[in-house]
């Protein structure tokens, strides 16, 4: 049995998103290794996508995101813990979902019922290539209307095209904006795409690997949340045969001589690295992550693993808010040490910061201010904003002189 403390399953975290020691020089090792980019329409300070890829570059190039994506197709846009983008030689993993969706009945009695314009749409797109949903027109077709209690109620084109996406038909072929743009999967899937079809156990072997390596130390729970969230079936039993296959191994976090409970389990390639753990050999970052950032995006294991509690409050009105609309996480070496409320004006190339929280138990000491300012600052950098307005009355008092000044 591996023991371990929880500052270094915080650490192996850490190492595992990369967010700590040099940085990586390539966006696709960044892509590989965390699995996904998670898609979000929000860009009160930048898309998340983009902040989850600065936090670990640095200030990279946009453009090569869109190289990867549009022109190289080393990368694509498919569901994996939510819409993401993921890499195209991942292919097979996401194949599986495709060969089986829908799963639902209500989504496979719909798009049965509206055939009509499932082949329309497909005839479209085939006839005259990539197209925005704007492009595509219902008329005529009465299709049995999608109902639902949110925004997609009665948008059938929506919902057929997201429903054709989702079964492998259609892909992403670009972006107007937000808007996406579609063509053929047989069209747009390079000819160097794996093609494999894999048993859905060899999916969740090679799955619960690759959600285990990002992760650093888990439990059977944060690996099912993980990468290819709610699509580990049988997972229990995978590990057991990943563990007596000697791929995985089993870890124990001890914190004053009792065991964190659960099973915990550690990937055999990462497990020599526990040993350059130590502060001589540990090289943190400080840095700002986005509200949906991998390292975080599972709620409960952040709190137990670093003790921050993180709740996005979009959908909070103004006055209940306790930190803001858009609060990104300042991880500061194996901590999360406080909190920024950042707005990007664009059109003035300014970035206000609203508010500055710091945790209960945060460094006081003028290093972890400086450190948190040049974050800042490079974020800023990032954005192409020439000017970084802080909020005075609302910025820790050990930390105000550095990040003022």
């Amino acid at each position: 049995m591996i023991v371990c403390s929880p500052l270094e399953a915080r650490r192996l975290a850490v190492l595992g998103q990369r967010l700590a020691g040099p940085r990586p020089s390539q966006l696709m090792e960044v892509v590989r290794q965390v699995g996904c980019l998670q898609l979000d329409p929000l860009s009160v300070v930048a898309r998340s996508h983009h902040l989850v890829l600065w936090s670990r570059l640095g200030r990279y190039d946009l453009a090569e995101l869109n190289r990867l994506l549009w022109d190289q197709r080393q990368l694509f846009e498919y569901w994996a813990h939510c819409a993401s983008i993921v890499p195209t030689e991942d292919f097979p993993l996401h194949h599986a979902m495709m060969r089986r969706y829908p799963s639902s009945d209500r989504i496979r009695q719909w798009i049965h019922k509206n055939q009509k314009l499932r082949r329309y749409i497909l005839g479209q797109i085939r006839r005259h290539g990539p197209r925005l949903s704007r492009d595509l027109e219902e008329d005529g077709f009465y299709p049995s209307q999608w109902v639902s209690t949110g925004w997609t109620s009665g948008r059938n084109i929506s919902r057929m095209l997201d429903f054709l996406w989702l079964s492998g038909k259609i892909m992403v072929a670009g972006r107007q904006g937000i808007q996406k743009v579609w063509d053929l999967a047989e069209r747009w899937l390079p000819a160097w795409a794996p093609r494999e079809t894999l048993t859905e156990r060899e999916v969740v072997r090679r799955a619960a690997q690759r959600a285990l390596r990002a992760l650093g130390v888990a439990t059977p729970r944060h690996i099912g949340l993980h990468f290819l969230r709610g699509r580990y079936p049988n997972l229990e039993r995978v590990l057991a045969e990943l563990e007596a296959g000697g791929q995985i191994q089993r870890v124990e976090i001890r914190e004053q001589g009792q065991a964190w409970p659960g099973l915990w389990y550690i990937h055999a390639e990462d497990a020599p690295r526990l040993g350059d753990l130590a502060d001589g050999a540990w090289a943190p970052r400080t840095t700002l992550l986005s509200p949906f950032d991998n390292l975080i995006c599972d709620r409960q294991r952040t709190e137990q693993l670093f003790n921050f509690q993180y709740r996005i409050e979009i959908y909070t009105p103004q006055a209940k808010r306790k930190y803001g609309y858009y609060v990104l996480p300042i991880l500061h070496g194996d901590q999360l040490i406080g909190r920024l409320d950042p707005e990007l004006d664009r059109t003035q190339a300014q970035l206000t910061v609203n508010a500055v929280y710091a945790e209960p138990g945060a460094p006081q000491t003028r290093t972890a201010a400086q450190a948190v300012a040049g974050a800042v600052e490079d974020l800023a950098a990032f954005l192409g904003a020439r000017k970084i307005v802080y909020n005075r009355d609302k910025v820790p008092a050990a930390w105000k002189r550095d990040l003022l000044s």
